[in-house]
């Protein structure tokens, strides 16, 4: 009976049908079929999968990205990132990658990602003479930045199913993150190299000057908050709020281009370590900063602009929830008809070696990657691939990010990658060219997987250090 509920979903797959709906109706046939239990259980258990406390997490990740997109902090970044790196060889290329890295810090997912800054992007660089091709393929791998730098919505998923500390997960993406930064910013030098192109932007000494004491302020923050703790005695609370009104009165005065925008992840990790809120509380700070940066700071978001925001916010969570909820029947089925538990020993009478164990499932996400939505992908491998982590001793936080890059790289792939469809439509160019344009971009995507996998202090020595 194992095969008929793993058997109808695959068929239902093959056939078109979606995802949730998939899970949810090859889950009913299996309970029909078997008699294993009530119908009504079918709905009980999809209720429990979201009656959740991290689930909340969800929306307001959701409503952060949509707010940054329509507040006009998407063209300001993109200002910020060329005045940074847009004197360099192939300077557009690394425009993307930075812009991303900083976006990153605010929405939590791919998708808003290859939306908000790939319409920019993909323009500019099209503009400046680049191939439609490469100004895709450097937007796709850039995108799978969103979910790795925290804060991160596969994250909160994971860190729910795995019994993991989100706060934990959000720590041990920083350096991972900036890794995969540093591989693609290598990548774009040597097509530079290659090709022959040079600089987009004249190099200016005043805007670098003035990009980098922007990074600067942002990097002093938690260093004067320190200095105001350890040497003057005032509380953390107290210390924090005066840096973030001289920040603030800073910004107002000299009309930074990005401070605000890059201070986002430094409030969002530094809040969660001071003990402020919980990462899912996080997320409503999340908001709360959009908010104040689209209405008070910049004041480019009309209430037009943000009842959009919040319907789009409203389609969006509807659809992932619904994923989570016919995804935890799906994972509660496996446990019950043991086939969770079947596939353990499978798995481990191939191998118990943790080096081997993690190769093959590299390999199994990156296939599950290609077929399954992400959030879907999450709620069913965690129960049958958990145990197993856990029996050859591979900490669940760096297999968290092991799982997560798993599955961005999924993101780029037919016949369900998100983030193809969506730049596709971006660039108005063919599902297959788009593919072909990001089949170069997986070699230092698959290279970062690889040391991500195998040196695991790259995940786990800042957790550890914030302990």
């Amino acid at each position: 009976m194992m095969w008929l509920l793993l058997g109808s979903f695959v068929a239902l797959m093959l056939l078109g049908v979606p995802v949730a709906l998939s899970l949810a109706v090859s889950s009913l046939l299996y309970i029909i079929s078997t008699g294993t239990a009530p119908d009504f259980v079918l709905v009980h258990r999809m209720i429990a999968g979201i009656d959740s406390f991290p689930l909340l997490a969800v929306p307001f990740f959701i409503l952060a990205g949509n707010l940054m997109n329509i507040a006009g902090i998407t063209g300001r970044i993109y200002s910020f990132a060329v005045a940074l790196v847009g004197w360099m060889k192939g300077g557009l290329g690394h425009v993307n990658i930075v812009g991303s890295v900083i976006f990153s810090g605010m929405s939590g997912t791919a998708i808003a990602d290859a939306a908000g800054l790939g319409t920019i992007e993909i323009k500019a660089m099209k503009d400046h003479g680049y191939p439609t091709e490469f100004a895709v393929g450097v937007t796709a791998a850039s995108a799978t930045l969103g979910p790795i730098i925290p804060p991160s919505l596969p994250f909160v998923i994971y860190g729910m199913m795995a019994n993991v500390s989100i706060g934990a997960l959000f720590l041990g993406g920083i350096l991972p993150g900036l890794f995969m930064t540093l591989m693609m910013m290598l990548t774009v030098a040597f097509f530079a190299h290659r090709n022959g192109w040079g600089a987009d932007v004249t190099f200016s000494g005043k805007a670098l000057s003035s990009a980098l004491l922007e990074v600067s302020i942002v990097l002093a923050f938690p260093l004067a908050i320190w200095l105001l703790v350890t040497r003057f005695g005032i509380s953390p609370n107290a210390a924090a709020g005066i840096c973030l009104a001289v920040l603030l009165a800073l910004d107002w005065w000299f009309d930074f281009s990005a401070v605000m925008a890059l201070m986002a992840p430094v409030l969002l990790i530094g809040g969660m370590t001071m003990g402020w809120f919980t990462p899912t509380e996080a997320a409503v700070a999340a908001v709360l900063w959009a908010l104040f940066l689209g209405l008070v700071r910049y004041r480019s978001m009309t209430f037009r602009l943000l009842a959009k925001a919040t319907f789009d916010t409203i389609e969006t969570t509807a659809s992932v929830l619904f994923i989570v909820a016919a995804a935890s029947i799906f994972a509660w089925l496996l446990t019950v008809s043991q086939a969770a538990e079947m596939l353990t020993n499978a798995i481990l009478g191939l191998t118990s070696n943790r080096w081997v164990f993690l190769l093959l499932a590299n390999l199994l996400m990156l296939f599950v990657g290609c077929f399954l939505d992400t959030i879907a992908a999450i709620t069913i491998l965690v129960p049958i691939l958990m145990p197993i982590v856990l029996k050859l001793g591979i900490d669940p936080v760096h297999f968290g990010l092991i799982m997560t890059l798993n599955l961005m790289i999924g993101l780029l792939h037919p016949p369900l990658g998100m983030v193809l469809f969506v730049l596709a439509r971006v660039a108005n160019l063919s599902v297959e060219r788009t593919t072909i344009a990001i089949l170069p971009w997986l070699v230092p995507l698959l290279l970062s997987l690889v040391a991500i996998t195998y040196f695991p202090e790259i995940t786990l020595w800042l957790p550890r250090m914030l302990k």
